[in-house]
């Protein structure tokens, strides 16, 4: 397993197991129980995934010291605020079973997200939380977050895949030390990428799915990953990215696939009215 080095110092794993839409406790207490025991830990949920108690559970089943895990949860929008926050962050670690979290993130730029940046401030400071983070945010969002507060963001959690490649959002990071993780690495199984001729034919190249070409990809890009699976051989696939390494004609070819466009755009009016749960035109 390799690891990213974060802005504060702390060592974070570049591939890690994500849990959005596994609804089913005991599917989603199975799918980190297997995880785990597969070589993952790295796990990554979230208070508007209504299955951070069946994460806990999976995790205290695996027996593996909670220092050798790194576990990240996220604020919710209808949660944005300072007390609020400070209360939605005290449930995750009731529901997790734990004392601490390595990452926290603001799960979307909506709301009173300053608010809750003060709050994950103090907790960082009080040593609750390893590292703070936010997700979702663009470029503009991002700066203006960093130039009017105290700590800057650790990680930026985004939608990033081979559709969506973030190119020049990810230098901007990389240049405010801000950290990319991608969320959907596998683009949702959008767009018949699983069927993508270009990425089978790197596949065949080497022996492997496609969806280890996608995430050594990523990888190799310096993008921390979390696929998700509730089918254990998934699971063990996805895992086993660490044999081969794509050439630069590999990744060239992948780079070509890019249309720039999100399947989810935080700057969408739609989008924004439906995660704060109020529509305000037609």
């Amino acid at each position: 397993m390799e690891n990213v080095t974060l802005n504060n110092g702390i060592e974070m794993p570049i591939l890690g197991f994500g849990v959005f839409m596994v609804s089913d406790d005991k599917e989603c207490e199975q799918c980190v129980y297997d995880a785990i025991t597969t070589g993952y830990r790295s796990i990554d949920t979230a208070a508007a995934y209504l299955n951070e108690e069946a994460v806990g559970r999976g995790i205290k089943r695996s027996g593996i010291p909670r220092k050798d895990l790194f576990i990240t949860s996220k604020v919710w929008v209808q949660d944005a605020g300072y007390e609020s926050a400070k209360m939605a962050f005290e449930k995750s670690l009731e529901n997790l079973q734990l004392d601490y979290l390595d990452l926290y993130l603001i799960h979307w730029p909506f709301g009173d997200y300053y608010g809750s940046w003060r709050a994950m401030e103090e907790l960082y400071k009080a040593g609750k939380i390893r590292a703070i983070g936010v997700s979702n945010f663009s470029g503009d969002r991002l700066v203006d977050l960093i130039l009017n507060n105290e700590i800057v963001p650790a990680v930026n959690q985004v939608e990033a895949h081979p559709f969506c490649q973030r190119t020049e959002e990810k230098k901007l990071m990389e240049e405010l030390k801000v950290q990319i993780e991608s969320w959907g690495p596998l683009a949702q199984g959008k767009n018949d990428i699983f069927k993508n001729k270009i990425l089978s034919a790197i596949g065949d190249k080497y022996g492997k799915t496609i969806a280890q070409v996608i995430l050594r990809w990523h990888i190799q890009r310096g993008v921390i990953v979390i696929p998700k699976s509730v089918h254990q051989e998934r699971i063990v696939e996805n895992y086993h990215v660490w044999d081969f390494r794509l050439s630069e004609e590999d990744m060239t070819a992948i780079g070509s696939l890019n249309t720039g466009k999100p399947f989810l755009d935080s700057r969408d009016v739609a989008v924004v009215e439906k995660l704060n749960g109020i529509k305000i035109h037609d």
